[in-house]
């Protein structure tokens, strides 16, 4: 193992057996990236797309520390996540559209304006590190922004992941039947989910146009997605101990979910056809299938 493995794998409170994992599937992942950014002579934009809960983080991650580390190039990895409008500026899409754009999540709650400018900023020569912005999820809210990482550019391989990149507009037709209690209960007249379609087209269909190489972590269905949303609260209760605006029991949970599972049943159905690697996952996140790459032995 090397030391910035052991580093890794410390960071990220993992079982050694990751790796096993990430040489088979991931390292070489990693070289046909690193090939792809050589070729183009520029910063290679990679879109990361994978439910909520997936792990598309941690690859994310990974893929960073195996490029500085064995390839020697520059790289960062950021969240759509982090690209949420602030809570205030939800609170006046809520009065003023609808009320179901209080909660984070569905497209139409990123600013897709920011995230464009600072993945074009990663991209070109700086004096001046580049700042990133974080979203705080245990307060519902973009951090402040001494809190923000940064970042020297340019850089070689910019990784952007998100639990909706991919998601496109759909014809009104698919919009009018309820895809659960939410829609039916909280958006009868089909206001809100028509609103966020067309934030998709208008917004997010033209983003993704900019983006070099897709890679997708497919889950096997919308019924696990809940379970590793779940794992994933419980982890943000254990970091910050219970305490935080942002946080939600199993029945705000369950409720929050239902806001995005429409576009994620879409990403799961249409989106890995398109992809340039695709991994399938079974329930417990092992890799069963892989499209689009040589697997490490």
């Amino acid at each position: 193992m090397k030391s910035w493995q052991q580093r890794f794998l410390e960071a990220h409170r993992l079982q050694a057996s990751y790796l096993d994992t990430a040489r088979r599937y991931f390292d070489p992942l990693a070289r046909m990236l690193g090939d792809r950014q050589a070729q183009r002579g520029a910063s290679l934009k990679v879109a990361l797309n994978g439910s909520q809960g997936s792990g598309k983080s941690t690859l994310g991650d990974y893929l960073c520390a195996i490029l500085k580390e064995d390839f020697g190039l520059s790289a960062v990895a950021l969240s759509l996540d982090d690209f949420y409008l602030t809570r205030a500026e939800r609170a006046v899409l809520a009065e003023n559209v609808h009320p179901l754009l209080q909660t984070r999540g569905a497209p139409g709650t990123h600013d897709v304006d920011l995230l464009r400018r600072t993945l074009d900023t990663l991209g070109q020569p700086s004096a001046l590190p580049v700042r990133i912005p974080r979203f705080d999820k245990s307060a519902d809210d973009r951090a402040l922004p001494e809190d923000y990482s940064t970042c020297q550019a340019p850089v070689d391989v910019i990784i952007l992941e998100g639990w909706c990149l991919g998601a496109r507009s759909e014809a009104s037709s698919r919009l009018v039947k309820p895809m659960n209690a939410l829609e039916r209960d909280e958006d009868p007249s089909g206001f809100w989910r028509n609103y966020s379609n067309e934030q998709l087209r208008i917004f997010y269909e033209p983003f993704y146009d900019e983006l070099d190489f897709w890679v997708m972590l497919q889950a096997p269905g919308f019924d696990q997605v809940l379970r590793w949303r779940s794992e994933q609260e419980q982890k943000l209760r254990d970091a910050v101990r219970g305490q935080g605006a942002g946080l939600m029991d199993d029945g705000a949970l369950l409720r929050f979910v239902q806001h995005f599972e429409r576009c994620t049943r879409q990403c799961l159905r249409d989106l890995p056809g398109s992809v340039d690697v695709l991994f399938k996952m079974d329930e417990d996140r092992r890799i069963v299938a892989v499209r689009g790459l040589e697997p490490g032995e």
